[in-house]
């Protein structure tokens, strides 16, 4: 039997995922539906979790590695009175559940002390590799799991509600912070175990899931349907966390073989900065790097990193 023929798409996909899949079942539905080839997502939500995936089609998927690095915002919900093996509701309790009212609880202290840098250990029931082994696979055999602690940013952590013994937050951090630490480290500060009940993700950087499609429509629906704003960007509207900065044709093409450029940008540079280059007609041309400051407030030199023309 012939394969059905694939589409050249570039650009993002926001989905709202359902509880109770991967984000790779989502990656892999989508392909299927939209009859693409090349695709991936932006940062993983574990099965239990709900909310935002950002899928890079085609070319885009040159720019996993600068979209997945954008901070995060979540809302979800905290279960006192029992802690589990993997910090949340799909985990096997460390004791038996009992749940316990923090309603009298005073939990700005509490709170106050997970907000700003910090440094988080990784639940053993995680992605993270020890000695080339995932973490999880490590802690499902039973085996010892000894993970290092990361530093994460958490720029808004704040309690919504209390309800009983479930407490209702919204999280804004930087990449690679565990929601599921989060809740496990809240009950350990407070002295009453938790674990996290629930999550959403709403928003990755200026992407949010309010302009995602849902996952059932996704699961229905053809190509046309699936690839329309407000729910799928092109690469020239994809909102990159840079300093943009437009060149002209001749720079596009040494940026398209791979030479730097000189250009004179209307903002300060410094090396090592990272820019999105638009040609004359604003389509994204590549991610380039200040190489060298040939002038402090003029001239610089940039070479591509990732280039998307072509």
């Amino acid at each position: 039997m012939r394969p059905e023929p694939t589409q050249k798409i570039d650009g993002v996909l926001l989905v709202d995922k359902i509880s109770g899949i991967t984000s790779h079942d989502v990656v892999d539905k989508f392909r299927r539906r939209a009859k693409v080839k090349k695709a991936g997502h932006t940062g993983t939500l574990d099965p239990l979790a709900t909310g935002l995936l950002v899928l890079c089609v085609g070319k885009a998927t040159r720019l996993q590695a600068y979209l997945m690095g954008m901070e995060k915002t979540y809302e979800g919900a905290i279960q006192f009175g029992w802690a589990t093996d993997s910090y949340d509701a799909a985990g096997t309790p460390a004791s038996d559940p009992v749940a316990q009212s923090v309603e009298h609880v005073d939990f700005a202290p509490h709170v106050a002390k997970f907000r700003g840098e910090i440094e988080q250990m990784p639940p053993a029931f995680s992605a993270k590799k020890i000695q080339g082994v995932r973490a999880y696979e490590l802690a499902r055999k039973g085996e010892a799991v000894v993970l290092t602690p990361k530093r994460v940013t958490v720029h808004e952590f704040e309690i919504l509600s209390v309800d009983g013994s479930v407490v209702h937050f919204r999280v804004r951090s930087s990449a690679g912070t565990y929601m599921r630490s989060l809740a496990y480290d809240l009950g350990e500060s407070i002295g009453i175990p938790a674990h996290l009940k629930s999550l959403r993700r709403t928003a990755i950087g200026n992407f949010h899931v309010d302009s995602a499609i849902p996952f059932d429509k996704l699961a229905e629906s053809g190509p046309d349907a699936i690839l329309t704003p407000p729910h799928f960007q092109s690469l020239s509207a994809i909102d990159l966390p840079l300093e943009k900065l437009r060149i002209d044709w001749a720079q596009q093409g040494k940026m398209m073989s791979g030479q730097a450029v000189i250009m004179v940008p209307p903002v300060p540079v410094h090396k090592g900065d990272l820019l999105a280059l638009g040609n004359p007609h604003d389509q994204l041309v590549a991610i380039g790097e200040v190489v060298n400051v040939l002038r402090e407030g003029g001239p610089v030199e940039v070479k591509p990193k990732v280039v998307l023309a072509g």
